[in-house]
């Protein structure tokens, strides 16, 4: 393990956020004096970030516990054009309302995690849609574009893995490589900044900057990505069978939240408790060596502790105390509304549609097509996607019943009799 002389990078190190850095002496010197500034861009593809996220918000987040100068670059601009890292077909063209709308959403989830302002280490929100909207297209040819090799852009995994599996891209996505090249040179120019960071799946894209600037005349930039994170069973992280684990309250519970991280793999706790929250690492490695059922407690820990940063200390308590009270007392359970349900029928399968019915939760089995449609549903707080699924003693939870629930306020108990 490599010895920095600065904080920002032995914290990055010890929680296991580094995966690669393209000049580590000249980067731990910036960051040892407390002059780095650094930025993370989030294109505006949905209206709030979600747990994949999360990574890149606490590589901020430690750069600026560390004295440093953290900048959220918001892609108003780059979304428009989509990146094509990582997928296999061209992204949805946006409008530019639903662009704005997106970016709104997520500006709220850093206001828990930065604090902005006009102080030195103050964290900076500018969107490259700012400079990207304004480019002439001559201009950026021959001053930006003359200097990408279309040799090497053709060799960037973005594009080469796209090729390989014969599929399309277009002249747009092409392009996305050289805009985001372009916003690390103007936010060097705009705040000095000399760090880019990212997924693993950024390293062409970020070095690519690197060239840029040093063609274009700035000081030395550097690059720092993060491994990709999947859970021990080799999932990718932030999804599970309802969907994506989204940071707002609006589009995901604190409860939820809360329920999503005591749910983690055994074998995952000790490495989340290092990236996804803020304890101690002494205390992460008591909770580490708990092992058999005492591991629910450092499950217990996480979930306080993710669910504090993101939702504050009260809906975090108030999460656990709602789980303690569900799963432990059952207290909540016995105080919702219940519907009964013939055992034969239900030893037979009972159809979610005619359930909701049943329960008087929906008038009809269109209405409740609907619901399903919309994800109103949910079937033991699990998003319900499948009009023809079929109910049966499978679903039963330890307390022999079957939480129907529609939207996050209505809630039926539906009990075998």
């Amino acid at each position: 393990m490599t010895a920095f002389k600065s904080d920002f990078l032995n914290v990055l190190q010890s929680r296991g956020f580094i995966h690669q850095i393209s000049d580590p002496d000249s980067l731990d010197a910036l960051a040892a004096n407390r002059e780095l500034v650094a930025y993370i861009g989030f294109d505006c593809t949905a209206s709030s970030l979600h747990v994949g996220s999360m990574v890149q918000i606490m590589c901020l987040y430690w750069l600026q516990q560390t004295g440093n100068k953290p900048i959220a670059l918001m892609g108003g601009g780059t979304t428009r054009v989509g990146d094509p890292s990582g997928k296999d077909e061209t992204r949805k063209i946006l409008s530019i309302e639903d662009i704005d709308r997106n970016k709104d959403g997520i500006k709220q989830v850093f206001s828990h995690f930065l604090r902005f302002g006009e102080g030195k280490s103050d964290a900076v929100m500018p969107d490259n849609a700012e400079w990207l909207t304004k480019l002439n297209w001559i201009e950026m040819l021959r001053d930006i574009g003359r200097h990408f090799s279309v040799n090497r852009m053709l060799a960037m995994d973005s594009v080469k893995l796209r090729l390989e599996r014969d599929q399309e891209m277009s002249f747009i996505e092409f392009n996305y490589m050289i805009l985001q090249a372009y916003d690390y040179y103007v936010l060097n120019q705009r705040y000095d900044c000399r760090l880019q960071m990212g997924g693993s799946d950024q390293w062409g894209n970020i070095v690519n900057g690197i060239d840029l600037g040093r063609r274009m005349g700035t000081p030395q930039l550097h690059a720092l990505t993060t491994p990709l994170i999947t859970t021990s069973s080799g999932e990718k992280m932030g999804k599970t069978a309802s969907g994506a684990v989204w940071l707002n309250a609006d589009m995901k519970s604190p409860y939820d939240y809360w329920q999503f991280w005591r749910n983690t793999e055994d074998a995952d706790v000790p490495r989340f408790l290092k990236l996804f929250t803020t304890l101690p690492l002494g205390e992460i490695e008591k909770l580490s060596a708990l092992k058999g059922a005492e591991i629910n407690e450092a499950k217990k820990a996480l979930a306080d502790a993710a669910t504090t940063l993101l939702h504050g200390t009260d809906a975090a308590r108030t999460a656990a105390e709602t789980a303690r009270q569900t799963f432990e007392e059952g207290a909540i359970a016995q105080s919702l509304p219940t519907a009964t349900v013939p055992s034969p029928i239900l030893e037979n399968g009972l159809s979610v549609l005619e359930a909701y019915v049943l329960s008087n939760l929906v008038m009809s089995k269109g209405e409740a097509r609907r619901q399903i449609r919309n994800g109103g549903l949910r079937v033991n707080d699990l998003v319900v996607n499948d009009e023809d699924r079929t109910l049966t003693f499978a679903d039963l939870t330890p307390e022999g019943v079957i939480k129907l629930s529609l939207g996050k306020k209505r809630h039926i108990l539906l009990k075998p009799a």
